[in-house]
């Protein structure tokens, strides 16, 4: 039963939660994750809304990025999720 009031991990649940909507992380992450959600509602209200923002971005854009920018993106996320810091300029052309 929920108590109401923020816990101490509220903001490590809720960076991950669009992993937890779309089932990415480990199972006992997933459980983990679903004990706070049952336990702190402050929690559960922003997981509704983070759900609720997500189903309609998906009802609404219904188109197809680019094979090129969807390479982009994931090689972007893949760099975030290894921690490593890529220099823009770096990679951006002299004009």
């Amino acid at each position: 039963m929920s108590c109401g009031h923020p816990h101490d991990d509220c903001a490590s649940v809720l960076e991950h939660v669009y992993e937890y909507i779309d089932h990415e992380m480990a199972a006992d992450d997933l459980a983990t994750v679903k004990q706070h959600l049952d336990e702190c509602s402050p929690c559960l209200a922003e997981y509704g809304l983070e759900q609720a923002v997500k189903a309609l971005v998906q009802r609404c854009c219904c188109e197809t990025a680019p094979e090129e920018l969807r390479a982009k993106v994931l090689s972007k996320i893949r760099q975030v999720q290894a921690g490593v810091a890529v220099d823009e300029r770096a990679s951006t052309p002299a004009s």
